[in-house]
């Protein structure tokens, strides 16, 4: 037993600032840089603070406090950790671990675009078309087309490379791997995002931009759709209940400040936001002045943001192959910091049901995933398939694992108490009737109405004008395929010894004062 114990001791971090470092570099992804400014300008400007910052703690922190109680708890992949809570949730574990591939195929490909885009921003290649230059000269757009396997080899090889440094990341493991991954990346992301607003700043027409972004419209406040966009900027943009801080928390050490650190995550995410919204709102007003158009005019987000508009914006500035180097870098490392989370998710729960070693399963999953990413999207087809793929995984996916989760744990298996005592146990931060009260009530009403309103939109328009083929296959198709796959995983068998493990683990000694001093 104890050398069975010993082959598959679970991974952990070497400490909590490194935790709190992966868990940041996840968190801070490309919707934080070309998700959030747009969203708050569209929903009152510097009104929507307020919303957004309800959300945050009373929908998004929660959350988080309710992965973190998972995953340390039960120490295990989502699926392994819902198994431990209850036996019959298990598929809710795979459901997260099936949209984490899924969105892994494809953050990949706009991972790959934004490291073309770094290179082309030295010699501003896109010329004075950028929208042609994307669309046609770098993509090779089919748009007549529903779905094709016509490669764009400008595409496929950087797309290769991403897949091949993600891969060799998690190869690594826990600590060797993403720990120090994020160590290095996570703080170059902030010095050079921090560079790319200060040059921001300092452009002529910035000021017009933040007063585009910031100038509150407090009528927007009596709008409940500006409040459910707080929401879901919130569930989005933390990486919360699809598995990703489940599995992060999963392995840190017995005696760790979970709710600590849940705080910290929580607002450095939400602060890089504002400070993207700062750094994109100043350059969209220089754009705005040097075009002689309002704000409104140049405003756009995702994908029109940063590769058709701030290419226009770097076209237009002094220094521009500065800028675009500044920001096209920053949306690189967020997403690769992003991406090697969303994959460790399914290499994870994999290692967890067969016993795989890390590197079997790092090759096993993440060749498996970049096969299909390399197949999906770097075609002239690609871009409408990720812009289909990316909404039902986003919309669909995350919020509908989301709402069945929540449901489950606080009304069918009512362990919310079990979840807040443990998280107490550990914890300076302590959590009560209110942090119940969040999770079990607001949340899913919340998450609800987002879901079911948005099957209905579906149902009634279709997606943004694409064929019905497309959208059938990749939006709904894909998220059904899911579902149904996720109960099947819940039926195979688990490896030997893996309950076992987890009863020695819950019948070790505690740690000394000495060691919970080094783990906290």
């Amino acid at each position: 037993m104890a050398q069975h114990e010993a082959a598959h001791k679970r991974e952990v971090w070497s400490g909590r600032s490194v935790f709190i470092m992966a868990a940041i570099g996840s968190a801070v992804g490309l919707g934080n840089i070309w998700r959030f400014p747009y969203i708050a300008y569209e929903n009152g400007g510097g009104a929507f603070l307020i919303p957004y910052l309800v959300a945050l703690l009373t929908a998004g922190i929660p959350l988080l406090f309710v992965d973190y109680a998972m995953g340390h708890k039960f120490r295990g992949s989502p699926p392994l950790a819902f198994r431990r809570l209850n036996r019959g949730s298990e598929f809710i574990g795979w459901w997260q671990v099936l949209i984490c591939f899924v969105i892994g195929v494809y953050y990949a490909v706009i991972v790959a675009w934004a490291g073309c885009y770094t290179f082309f921003s030295i010699t501003e290649a896109w010329g004075d078309n950028p929208e042609g230059f994307f669309l046609e000269d770098f993509l090779h757009m089919d748009a007549e087309s529903t779905f094709g396997l016509s490669f764009v080899p400008g595409v496929a090889w950087p797309l290769v490379l991403v897949w091949v440094l993600v891969v060799a990341v998690l190869a690594l493991g826990v600590q060797r791997g993403i720990g120090n991954a994020n160590k290095i990346f996570v703080p170059l992301l902030v010095v050079l995002f921090g560079a790319l607003v200060i040059q921001a700043l300092l452009l002529d027409g910035s000021a017009l931009g933040l007063d585009a972004f910031f100038t509150p419209n407090w009528e927007a406040l009596t709008d409940t759709g500006v409040w459910i966009a707080a929401y879901a900027q919130i569930f989005f943009s933390l990486s919360v209940a699809f598995g990703i801080m489940l599995t992060y928390s999963s392995y840190l050490k017995k005696k760790t400040n979970l709710t600590g650190s849940g705080l910290v995550v929580g607002f450095s995410n939400s602060s890089f936001e504002v400070l993207a919204g700062i750094g994109v709102f100043s350059a969209l007003g220089f754009m705005a002045q040097a075009q002689g158009v309002a704000v409104d005019e140049v405003v756009a987000s995702g994908i029109g943001l940063a590769f058709i508009a701030f290419p226009t914006i770097v076209s237009q500035m002094p220094g521009g192959p500065i800028f675009g180097v500044l920001f096209f870098g920053s949306l690189v490392f967020a997403g690769f910091t992003s991406m090697i989370s969303i994959i460790q998710v399914t290499i994870s729960a994999f290692q967890d049901k067969t016993g795989l070693g890390k590197v079997p399963a790092a090759l096993t999953i993440g060749g498996a995933a970049a096969i299909v990413s390399i197949l999906l999207f770097p075609t002239t087809t690609g871009l409408n398939t990720l812009d289909v793929v990316d909404r039902f995984a986003n919309q669909f996916g995350i919020v509908g694992v989301a709402f069945v989760a929540v449901i489950v744990i606080a009304w069918v298996l009512r362990r919310l108490p079990e979840l807040r005592d443990h998280l107490n146990s550990v914890s300076s931060f302590k959590v009560g009737l209110g942090w119940q009260i969040f999770v079990g009530v607001i949340t899913p009403v919340v998450l609800g109405y987002m879901l079911f309103s948005e099957i209905r939109d579906r149902i009634d328009e279709g997606y943004g004008g694409l064929p019905d083929d497309l959208v059938t296959a990749f939006g709904w198709g894909v998220q059904i395929s899911v579902i149904v796959l996720a109960v099947v995983m819940s039926f195979v068998p688990w490896r030997r010894g893996i309950e076992d493990e987890f009863e020695l683990d819950e019948n070790r000694p505690a740690l000394t004062k000495t060691q919970q001093g080094e783990n906290s």
